[in-house]
């Protein structure tokens, strides 16, 4: 064999040693068909041509400029994971100062595909800024950059200033983004104009505040895609459709429906594809194969073996029996020693591991004490000492998983971002309802011990009672009464319900009378700060309940105002406390006066299906008032001969809740007693049952009762409410 042959052969090994050391390709495509276009690798179930692709929901166009793109929308792909993720290039939002129409709103479908909520973030950039995401399905998500000036600003960070983000809800395949801002930028215009809203990979934007000038970039988004819309064990059921090859199994994902498949253990390649799926040589890779011996280990297919040295025995493993010397014979007694050594060692082993799991079981109910804010919980109580506060009974796990038959999905009475509501059965038979915040989230810790505080110091009848709470678990939980006819948002927002004015009259009383509560007769004066028709509960009589104090504050007697972080619910914000994040009594109150329009309108707070002008309800309201157009908004089912000047006269006070400055509205007090008055003239004028009247110790220092002054009392509180209307109404203030 001459020098040329021999010199061939031997590449020729080489390379054959290399291909069968390397494990199979993670990527391939089926027989025949393109595996990539441009440098960006086509993976099946994906592929560019026809044939080639599981489906339609998986063709890849390959562009003029050879970049993958997602025909549908004709978005450039990044990369394929056969994992499940794809990510393409998400554009920017931006809407800037000295445009027609400075509102922008953008639209993105990349269904079927999912939105991945654990690997992106809603990113929006710019002071005097905020942007919207709002989904198909309702569920949205918001976030506001604010700032005075650019010296406030730090480069990498994006807390809020000049730079915020939110997390995506789960589940999204299509949704807009809506940027706007306070002031349209005209305070801090030297320096940013613009206000920027995208979605993208989280750790992929780094902040700078050059970006409040210009910043057109795209960055990449996360999808993540499955097969089809059935489980496996449905998949399973045809298996011409069922897309998972041999060697390898099926399983489900939790944010997207369908199914996923995976090479089995000891196997690599594409499970999607027949023989994709190949064996490992685990011999070959010291990570991968547990033999002590290195020249021991012998591959089989989709395992391997160890074997012991000569004059052994054993498996070989060092995570099994390993290897043991043999001997021939052992002598009776050292057999008799090693059993009796066994089982004393058994018994000890036995003892302490049992010690050991009662001290790991304590100190594990130690640590969610500690997790979940229990010591902290604990202060909070001992510094409010000699007020009030009744702590909260404290359940037991077992008693809670029993009473939701093991936190069953049958039991979910709702999920937001607090966590997820369970109904529950306690051995007393009565029915509560448990909220389970959400695992892993350390924000809800403070959340969570903010309502303890709170709820555990107020008794009213129209604030949903805390009945207990339970602190040894992963995640902590709180147990309230229930309240068995939803919100107050599910009935006004149905279309096929009808609420009589009366009840919604009774309704806004109790509201009113509660935020009343909380803010002059509680010992210490208690601000909600996300009154909204959906934090409002209504029992089978009506009876109002309000509900979700996660974000509440209590404000100590020597100050009347707090600076917090802005947080609240887009709609029902107070303009003034979003400016200036001074929070007030009187943001309450302007939540409050929302809920009223609300109650006499039945449209949503804020919708991005309406007009321009009418998307935000309350800016609609008032401007509707103004120009004397109040009867062209309200609900035409509440239009009666008989309830005109109530109707009026509920207006003009929602309007005076909606003034601009904190300062002109009234206190939610002045607005228990209005409408109280209001229902008292319901009684005396139609001879109905006075639908408000209850006790209002907390407010008045008294029962009330409205025969107590006699007509007289009555007649000049109607002529001033008469008065009143009148004056607004006609000078269209």
């Amino acid at each position: 064999m001459g020098l040329y042959h021999q010199a061939a052969f031997a590449v020729g090994f080489l390379l054959l040693l290399v291909m069968v050391a390397s494990p199979p390709p993670t990527y391939q495509t089926k027989p025949g068909c393109l595996n990539s276009c441009g440098n960006v690798g086509i993976p099946y179930p994906f592929g560019l041509q026809k044939d080639c692709y599981f489906d339609d929901s998986f063709f890849i166009s390959c562009n003029d400029s050879n970049l993958p793109v997602l025909p549908a929308n004709n978005t450039s792909v990044l990369d394929i994971s056969i994992d499940g993720q794809l990510r393409v290039l998400s554009p920017i939002t931006s809407g800037c100062l000295g445009y027609q129409n400075y509102t922008q709103v953008k639209t993105f479908n990349f269904s079927p595909f999912v939105v991945s909520n654990t690997t992106n973030k809603f990113t929006v950039v710019g002071c005097d800024s905020f942007a919207v995401l709002a989904a198909s399905d309702y569920q949205t998500a918001s976030c506001y950059g604010l700032c005075d000036n650019i010296t406030q600003l730090t480069n990498g960070s994006c807390s809020g200033k000049g730079c915020c983000q939110s997390s995506i809800p789960n589940g999204v395949k299509d949704f807009l983004i809506v940027t706007s801002s306070v002031f349209n930028h005209t305070f801090v215009s030297d320096f940013n104009r613009c206000t920027y809203a995208f979605v993208a990979e989280e750790g992929t934007y780094n902040f700078s505040s050059l970006d409040l000038l210009n910043l057109q970039r795209e960055f990449p988004l996360v999808l993540e895609w499955s097969i089809g819309n059935a489980t496996c064990e449905e998949a399973q059921q045809n298996r011409e459709t069922y897309a998972c090859k041999e060697d390898s199994e099926c399983y489900e994902t939790d944010n997207v429906g369908g199914y996923r498949c995976n090479c089995s253990s000891g196997y690599r390649g594409n499970p999607y594809l027949s023989d994709g799926c190949q064996d490992i040589n685990e011999c070959e890779y010291p990570e991968l194969n547990q033999c002590i011996e290195k020249n021991s280990c012998r591959n089989t297919e989709g395992n391997y073996t160890c074997s012991c040295p000569k004059g052994s025995h054993g498996d070989g493993r060092k995570d099994g029996q390993r290897c043991t010397a043999t001997r021939n014979r052992l002598p009776l007694m050292i057999i008799l020693g090693i059993i009796i050594g066994l089982l004393i060692l058994f018994l000890v082993i036995s003892w302490l591991y049992f010690g050991f799991r009662k001290r790991r079981v304590i100190k594990l109910r130690e640590k969610y004490f500690k997790e979940n804010g229990g010591y902290l919980l604990q202060q909070k109580f001992s510094d409010q000492e000699g007020n009030s506060i009744k702590p909260a009974q404290i359940l037991t796990e077992k008693e809670l998983k029993k009473a939701t038959n093991n936190f069953h999905e049958s039991r979910i009475l709702g999920k937001g971002g607090q966590g997820t509501v369970y109904k529950g059965t306690l051995p007393d038979i009565q029915t509560v309802a448990i909220k389970k915040a959400k695992k892993g989230d350390e924000t809800q810790v403070e959340g969570f011990i903010n309502e303890v505080t709170i709820l555990s110091q107020i008794n009213h009848r129209n604030v949903v009672r805390l009945l207990g709470c339970c602190l040894e678990t992963p995640v902590p939980l709180l147990v309230y009464e229930f309240v068995t006819n939803g919100t107050l948002f599910d009935h006004i927002h149905n279309v096929d319900k009808l609420i009589p004015w009366e009840t919604r009259l009774k309704i806004a009383t109790e509201v009113a009378d509660a935020l009343s509560y909380m803010h002059s007769a509680a010992s210490i004066p208690i601000i909600h700060r996300d009154i909204k028709s959906a934090n409002i509960l209504l029992d089978d009589k009506y009876t109002a309940k309000v509900s979700d104090f996660g974000a509440s504050k209590l404000i100590p007697l020597d100050k009347s105002e707090l600076t917090t972080l802005v947080q609240g619910t887009l709609g029902y914000l107070d303009p003034e406390y979003m400016q200036t994040s001074q929070l007030t009594e009187k943001s309450d109150v302007y939540s409050f006066g929302v809920v009223l329009v609300e109650l006499l309108t039945r449209k949503r707070a804020i919708s991005f299906t309406r007009l321009e002008e009418e998307r935000n309800l309350a800016l609609h309201f008032v401007t509707s008032l103004q120009k004397n157009q109040l009867f062209e908004i309200i609900d035409h089912q509440l239009q009666t001969n008989k309830n005109t000047e109530q109707l009026k006269a509920v207006a003009m006070l929602a309007k005076s809740c909606l003034s601009v400055k904190g300062e002109e509205r009234p206190t939610m007090k002045e607005v228990a007693i209005e409408l109280q008055g209001l229902c008292s003239i319901e009684k005396h004028l139609w001879g109905k049952d006075n639908l408000c009247a209850q006790e209002y110790e907390s407010l008045l220092g008294k029962p009330f009762d409205d025969s107590a002054n006699g007509s007289t009392s009555l007649t000049i509180k109607e002529n001033s409410i008469e008065k009143s209307v009148t004056f607004e109404i006609e000078t269209g203030r």
